[in-house]
């Protein structure tokens, strides 16, 4: 568990917590720390901090009513979703002492509202849960925040259709928090990022007033697309409260290959000759990972050599196999899944690494990318890097190969360390990428934003900040630095 991860109630706000209350109800103010702490440590649990108390509003106008309470006292606000982000930007930072050193985790006293360090209200949207019948006609439909991406992907299937974004976590993560990153995910090479999924939203801004634009029009050229400007904005400007998603017309059945690679080079060598249909998705697995996912799972080695890469393709061809080019095909260790069964079994490779590494203790997580062409140089430095901190036990790298979006998973270190972590994203940075692919820059990248982002960049990113936020409120650390503010 992260240090500073207790939770506190201050008796300076015991005035808020009785107007929260009276807005939200009895029930949905949670106090209780025990309650309290799994909204205020992260997935990872490298990162966490106190906060005032946790409201679960039910509507929008619930959600604006609690914004103006907060605004009024100046107590920082942090909305979360699903809390299954990676990088710290969903929950409290570590607590910080009234003169503004770390909390040792016995002071009572964590900085006054308003000053870096302040436990937030954190407002979890998880109430706020519905989704609209589909728009067949313009293939759309209008869902609450606090909606799994699982419910809103069975929900368009239902109706014929399919939502473009998919991810592990899929049953977890929220429809605002995947918007609030841009989340990625498996299917960014047939259907894109977040962003191209989002046709309009709703939000309520730090003074409490609402904006909602969610006529999903193709074409609107009224003014700045506040849509896309909140997409990626990871709660720092606004909270969202619903979003109009853009759905899909199926690509059919499908067949999935898991075939052998002998390096980076190889691997994508392999994405560009061995698919003759339209490619779905293609990953990349290494051998830490493979052998990491068969201990915590039970599943067979599924292929008949030992390989240190192993590349997931999935092409839509009716599920016939014949999406594959048999020449390419027929020269490697591969196995090939045409059935329900056997894809689904195939993708539990894929699908279960992060929770093979999860298994042996804190990770450091870190999603980046880098451009295809120097993607295999970088990935063979990034071996030589990670291996020379004395700490790391074990390391991996799997992700989504063709987009150029890689996880690398690190055992060993402990959670408050961060030199490997730096290491890595320089790495990175060296090599034309981004030290965020799709989960933001949170908490634990926030110092190594110009690693990205040019100062004139950062620059114009402070002043958006500024205008929407002059107060400083929402969800203050995470993007840029509080300094900054």
């Amino acid at each position: 568990m992260p240090k500073n991860s207790t939770t506190l109630v201050s008796s300076d706000n015991g005035e808020l917590i009785s107007e929260l209350r009276t807005i939200v109800g009895e029930s949905s103010v949670i106090e209780d720390p025990a309650v309290m702490q799994a909204y205020c440590v992260d997935w990872t649990r490298r990162f966490g901090g106190p906060a005032v108390c946790v409201v679960r509003p039910g509507s929008t106008q619930e959600v604006a009513a609690v914004m103006r309470a907060c605004a009024a006292v100046g107590v920082p606000v942090l909305p979360q979703g699903g809390n299954t982000g990676l990088v710290g930007g969903s929950v409290p930072a570590a607590g910080r002492s009234a003169d503004g050193k770390p909390d040792d985790g016995e002071s009572g006293e964590r900085g006054e509202p308003g000053e870096p360090g302040a436990p937030p209200v954190i407002v979890s949207t998880r109430r706020l849960a519905w989704i609209d019948p589909v728009d067949e006609l313009s293939a759309q439909v209008s869902v609450g925040a606090g909606t799994t991406l699982g419910d809103v992907q069975r929900h368009a299937r239902a109706a014929g259709l399919e939502y473009g974004v998919d991810l592990a976590s899929r049953d977890s993560a929220t429809i605002g928090g995947t918007v609030a990153t841009n989340a990625g995910g498996i299917r960014v090479l047939a259907y894109g990022m977040t962003r191209l999924q989002v046709t309009g939203i709703e939000a309520v801004l730090p003074d409490g007033s609402v904006i909602s634009h969610m006529s999903g029009l193709a074409k609107d050229n009224t003014g700045f697309d506040l849509a896309q400007l909140l997409c990626g904005s990871e709660g720092a400007l606004a909270i969202i409260t619903a979003v109009r998603l853009r759905l899909h017309r199926p690509h059919g059945r499908t067949s999935v290959a898991l075939i052998g690679c002998a390096d980076y080079d190889d691997a994508l060598t392999i994405i560009g000759t061995a698919a003759s249909g339209r490619l779905v998705a293609a990953e990349v697995i290494d051998a830490t990972g493979m052998r990491l996912v068969q201990d915590v799972s039970g599943l067979p080695y599924p292929l008949e050599q030992q390989h240190s890469l192993f590349a997931l393709i999935e092409v839509a061809d009716g599920g016939s196999g014949d999406g594959f080019v048999a020449d390419v095909l027929e020269a490697r260790d591969v196995v090939v899944a045409m059935d329900a069964s056997g894809i689904e079994r195939l993708w539990q490779y894929r699908e279960r690494q992060a929770e093979g590494f999860d298994a042996w203790g804190i990770v450091h997580k870190l999603d980046v990318s880098v451009p295809l062409e120097t993607l295999a140089a970088c990935a063979r430095e990034l071996q030589t890097v990670i291996a020379e901190f004395p700490k790391v036990k074990e390391f991996g790298i799997f992700g989504h190969l063709a987009d150029g979006n890689i996880h690398v998973e690190i055992l060993g270190p402990p959670a408050e360390e961060s030199d490997v972590d730096t290491a890595v994203l320089e790495c990175i940075s060296r090599y034309g990428g981004s030290i965020s692919a799709e989960h933001g820059i949170g908490r634990m990248k926030v110092d190594h934003l110009d690693l990205s982002r040019s100062a004139e960049e950062i620059a114009a990113m402070r002043a958006i900040k500024k205008a929407w936020d002059p107060q400083g409120l929402m969800n203050p650390g995470v993007l840029l630095p509080v300094s900054g503010e």
